[in-house]
C-alpha cells in the first residue's frame, strides 16, 4: 500500500506540472524507454505507477535537457560532492523561496539573522537562505564559512549586534555553539535557528540551552534536486516535516520516500526522484491537523566492504552514545576499488577516558559482523582513532556521516 502527502483534489491543480516532467524526460533517449506505456498523468495513482529517478538518471536528464531559465537569470550551481560526485543542478534566483515565505516565516523584520551556511564553490544553500531573508526584510549578516581562529570575534560581534536569528547545516551549528560554550560565550538575543543540509543533531540542543537558552530551532527538509519540500517549528519534532502544497510526496510499501515537484516554475523534472530517505505519515505533535512527513532516515547508508553490508549509521549511533565521544565519523580508504582500510574517527570531550578509542575497537570488532568477517585476516585495516577534527566538505561544511577516499 503506498500513500501521498496530498489528497487527489489538493493535487489535482498541479498535475499539470507532472505531465509536463513526464513528456521532457521522455525526449531523453537514455530514459525514454521506462516511460513507454505512461502516456498521461492525470491521478495520483498514475504517478505512483511511474519509474521512479534517482541521481544518476537526473544527471542524464539535466545534461540532456539544458533547461533555460524562461523568467529572469538562472543560478548554475554544483551540489553532491559530501558522499557521492559532483553534479551540476539550475535554479531561477530567487531560489524557490517565495512559496516557502507563504507557509513558513521564522524570520521577521526586526531580526538580525547571520547566514553561516558556505557562500562559496557553487553550492546553493547559501544563496537559498538570503533568497529567504530577503522575503522577511530582515537585516543579515552573510558570513558563509568560517576559520576555526575566528570563531571567537564573531561570536563577539554577534552579542554586540544582537543577533537574533542564525542559520545553518546542524553540522556547522554544531561548531558555532560549541565554540561559544567552550569560550564562555552567551547569546541572550539569539531566539532562532535555521537548519537545513541534514539531519539536526541533539548535541546541539544541548549546547543551545547553555549559551542561547532563549533559541529555538525551525527547520527545512529537502535536497539540491527537489529543493524545499517541508518545513518545521519549535513545537514538532525534529525529524518531523509539514509538506509544502506544491511537493508532492510518496511512500511505498517499504517507507521510501519519493519527490515529484509540482511547482510550475521549477526547472529540473523531478518526477517521483528518490534521495534515499526513508519515512512515513504521521500526525505531528505541534497540533497542525495535516499530515506530516516523518524522515526515517537514508536508506543508502549501508556501505559495501568487502562484500558486506555495513550499516554506518547504525554505528556512529552506537558510538556517539558513548560517554566522552563528542562525534563520530567513518573514514573508508578504497584502493583500485577495493575497501584496504576503515577507520572510526572520535572528537572527544574532557571526559573521555585513555583506553576509550581502543575499548571501543574492541566492542565494534566482536559486535558488528561485517567489521568481524571482512578484517578476520587483517584486522589491523580496522582502527579506531581519536583526532582533532573530523573529514568535512570543504564546499558545504558538512560533516558526513562516512566518506569515502581513494588511496593511490
Amino acid at each position: 500500500m503506498t500513500s501521498f502527502s496530498l489528497t487527489p483534489e489538493a493535487a489535482e491543480p498541479y498535475l499539470h506540472v507532472a505531465q509536463r516532467s513526464l513528456k521532457r524526460l521522455k525526449t531523453v533517449p537514455q530514459l525514454a524507454a521506462r516511460y513507454t506505456e505512461q502516456d498521461k498523468v492525470l491521478t495520483l495513482d498514475d504517478i505512483a505507477g511511474l519509474a521512479p529517478l534517482v541521481k544518476d538518471d537526473l544527471n542524464v536528464a539535466l545534461a540532456h535537457l539544458q533547461p533555460k531559465a524562461e523568467r529572469g537569470a538562472t543560478w548554475l550551481f554544483q551540489s553532491g560532492g559530501s558522499t557521492g560526485a559532483p553534479k551540476v543542478g539550475y535554479a531561477p534566483t530567487g531560489f524557490y523561496m517565495t512559496g516557502v515565505y507563504e507557509q513558513w516565516r521564522p524570520l521577521d523584520r526586526d531580526d538580525v539573522f547571520v547566514n553561516a551556511w558556505g557562500a562559496g564553490r557553487m553550492w546553493g544553500a547559501h544563496f537559498l537562505a538570503a533568497a529567504f531573508a530577503d522575503l522577511s526584510g530582515c537585516q543579515v549578516i552573510a558570513l558563509g564559512s568560517v576559520t576555526k581562529d575566528e570563531y571567537t570575534d564573531w561570536l563577539s560581534l554577534f552579542v554586540s549586534r544582537e543577533v537574533s536569528a542564525i542559520g545553518g547545516t546542524p553540522s556547522v551549528l554544531r561548531l558555532w555553539f560549541a565554540h561559544a560554550r567552550a569560550a564562555g560565550i552567551a547569546l541572550p538575543a539569539l531566539r532562532k535557528v535555521l537548519w537545513l543540509g541534514e539531519a539536526w543533531h541533539s548535541q546541539i540542543d544541548e549546547d543551545m540551552a547553555a549559551v542561547a537558552p532563549n533559541a529555538q530551532r525551525w527547520g527545512m527538509f529537502g535536497s539540491t534536486e527537489t529543493w524545499v519540500v517541508g518545513t518545521n517549528t519549535p513545537q514538532c519534532p525534529a525529524d518531523v516535516f509539514h509538506t509544502l502544497p506544491e511537493q508532492l510526496v510518496h511512500v511505498d510499501s517499504e517507507e521510501l520516500l519519493d519527490f515529484t515537484t509540482l511547482n510550475p516554475d521549477m526547472l529540473n523534472p523531478v518526477l517521483r526522484y528518490q534521495t534515499g530517505d526513508a519515512g512515513r505519515f504521521v500526525a505531528c505533535a505541534c497540533g497542525r491537523p495535516d499530515r506530516a512527513m516523518q524522515v526515517l532516515g537514508r536508506r543508502d547508508s549501508v556501505v559495501q566492504v568487502r562484500g558486506l553490508g555495513l550499516h554506518v549509521d547504525d554505528i556512529i549511533e552506537q558510538v556517539e552514545r558513548e560517554p566522552g565521544v563528542s562525534r563520530a565519523q567513518i573514514l573508508i580508504t578504497e584502493q583500485n576499488g577495493r575497501v584496504s582500510k576503515v577507520d572510526v574517527l572520535l572528537m572527544t570531550g574532557p571526559d573521555a577516558t585513555p583506553d576509550l578509542a581502543s575499548r571501543l575497537r574492541k566492542d565494534l570488532i566482536s559486535a558488528t559482523f561485517t567489521i568481524s568477517t571482512a578484517f578476520q585476516h587483517d584486522p589491523d585495516s580496522f582502527q579506531v582513532k581519536v583526532v582533532d577534527s573530523l573529514v568535512a566538505n570543504e564546499r558545504t561544511g558538512k560533516t558526513s556521516n562516512f566518506v569515502v577516499r581513494e588511496q593511490p
